[in-house]
């Protein structure tokens, strides 16, 4: 098996206000999860006074930055866009190395963040505001887009590079400074990340990194009181705790991507090779470690054997192996935890009475037992009340294919979930996806195609627990601005809207 190992342990430094921090006090480790022996880096653990300079270091740069022209701003993206593309290949491997995504996903994920940045760097030259027309002639009215303040951003592990640039790249542009907490499992590419801002020439204080624990340094980042917006991608549990915190402050508000249970919609029309096709790749790609994976697989009963026996077939032959080996499909899992989590709902599967097709588990032999490796697990499960395979989400190589018998039948189960965040339909019938699209409840809906593959200049969010209304990507803008409206009276008097009198009685 090919594996690739850092040459040398990495190093974490704190960036605040410009300037890089040796590392002091408490540190933590950061280890490759294809081969869990191996320490690729130690990461300065930091807590509150590491977090209190760095939000005091962005509301310090705040009203210069806010002041610089859209356009200038824009263009140190167009410079950062260009050393990312500079780096993609070195990028790609931190990546992969750090996450345990195969090398080929580790690439399309660095090109994503670069696409996102791209992208608002084409919005710098676009209109942010409206001019609208006024009832009064001698008016103009105009609606505005301000910069919020400081927004702290909180990244998960599983997209380490892209989700960060999907929340910086649309704060900094607006005029927001920012501060950045990278996951404590994949610190090193959110370091490199950082290390590019540094190179393109962002003003200190713009943007800062502090590395830490979520409970100690992400707690306390969502909290500092100078903190104007937290945008977090992550669990449900830590996303709701962070909207109740925010809700503590009168000005803090929160953009919240979340959890998950995703579904494929087989009907009975579909093109079964393309169905399979996107049930795997939607279920099993990452390792099911995506918020968007397919938990579930919903198959109309007319197809259900057919399309059953050829995904267990399929999925017998993906390889799970270290991100860099020849013919990987995904990695490991990212940590112990994980391994733990997935096993337990595995279990929980057959407590509950499905019949399993493929008894996939933790890999033991050989290379694979050196990391945290699992195969996928796949069963039939019937949809019933109280069933917590088919509600709750797993992530990781867990997939249930749960029969249905009509289109109603099917849009009720697929909703019967606290989650709402993607989904996809196979199907020839316009009218029938077009059913699916307008009854189903998600943020992210896809026809004949599996249900992961956003592209950065969509809105990326949910609905339920799977979000707050403040989607993520192209749509962040709206969180991390507010729009105030401007009327400029052109006439030398006075005329109000909506009729009122203007006149004011003179003094006796």
């Amino acid at each position: 098996m090919a594996q690739a190992v850092a040459e040398k342990v990495w190093t974490g430094q704190h960036y605040i206000a410009g300037q890089w921090r040796q590392p002091g006090g408490e540190q933590f480790e950061s280890l490759n999860p294809a081969r869990f022996d191996q320490v690729t880096g130690v990461y300065p653990r930091g807590g509150q006074a590491e977090v209190d300079a760095a939000v005091s270091a962005a509301r310090g740069a705040f009203t210069a930055w806010r002041r610089t022209s859209r356009v200038k701003r824009g263009e140190l993206l167009l410079k950062l866009a260009g050393l990312i593309e500079r780096d993609v290949d070195e990028l790609a491997r931190v990546l992969a190395l750090e996450s345990g995504k195969i090398i080929d996903e580790a690439r399309a994920e660095v090109v994503e963040g670069l696409h996102m940045v791209q992208y608002v760097f084409g919005t710098s030259r676009q209109p942010s505001g409206q001019v609208i027309d006024s009832e009064i002639e001698a008016k103009d009215l105009y609606v505005r887009r301000k910069p919020r303040g400081v927004v702290a951003v909180i990244t998960p592990w599983n997209f380490p590079f892209a989700v960060p640039l999907w929340m910086l790249a649309p704060s900094l542009v607006e005029g927001n400074t920012t501060v950045f907490k990278p996951s404590e499992e994949t610190p090193e590419i959110g370091q490199r990340l950082v290390r590019l801002f540094d190179e393109a020439g962002f003003p200190p204080g713009t943007i800062n990194l502090v590395h830490g624990i979520g409970e100690e340094a992400g707690e306390a980042l969502a909290r500092q009181a100078d903190v104007d917006v937290v945008c977090f991608t992550g669990s449900y549990e830590v996303g709701s705790h962070i909207r109740q915190v925010a809700a503590e402050h009168q000005h803090k508000t929160c953009a919240l991507e979340m959890g998950s249970k995703s579904a494929v919609i087989v009907c009975e029309d579909a093109s079964l090779d393309l169905a399979v096709n996107a049930a795997l790749l939607s279920a099993f790609k990452t390792t099911g470690q995506r918020c968007v994976s397919a938990g579930r697989v919903l198959v109309h009963r007319r197809l259900l054997d057919p399309f059953s026996e050829q995904l267990v077939a399929r999925a017998r032959q993906l390889r799970f192996a270290d991100p860099f080996a020849s013919g990987a499909f995904a990695g490991p899992l990212i940590n112990q935890r994980a391994v733990e989590k997935v096993a337990y709902y595995n279990d929980l599967a057959r407590q509950e009475g499905a019949e399993v097709l493929l008894d996939g588990g933790r890999m033991n032999d050989g290379p694979s037992a050196a990391g945290y490796f699992m195969s996928p697990f796949v069963y039939r499960q019937r949809h019933a009340p109280g069933k917590r395979t088919v509600r709750e989400e797993v992530f990781g190589p867990h997939l249930a294919i749960v029969p249905f018998d009509n289109d109603d039948e099917a849009i009720a189960i697929y909703n019967d979930t606290p989650y709402g965040l993607s989904m996809a339909v196979i199907t020839e019938d316009y009218r029938r996806w077009r059913l699916y699209r307008d009854e189903c409840d998600y943020g992210m809906g896809y026809v004949n195609l599996p249900c992961i593959g956003a592209e950065v200049h969509l809105p990326f969010g949910g609905v339920k627990r799977s979000g707050n209304g403040q989607p993520s990507a192209a749509a962040l803008v709206d969180a991390v601005t507010h729009r105030v409206a401007f009327t400029v009276n052109h006439q030398r008097g006075i005329t109000m809207a909506q009729g009122m009198s203007a006149l004011v009685p003179e003094t006796q």
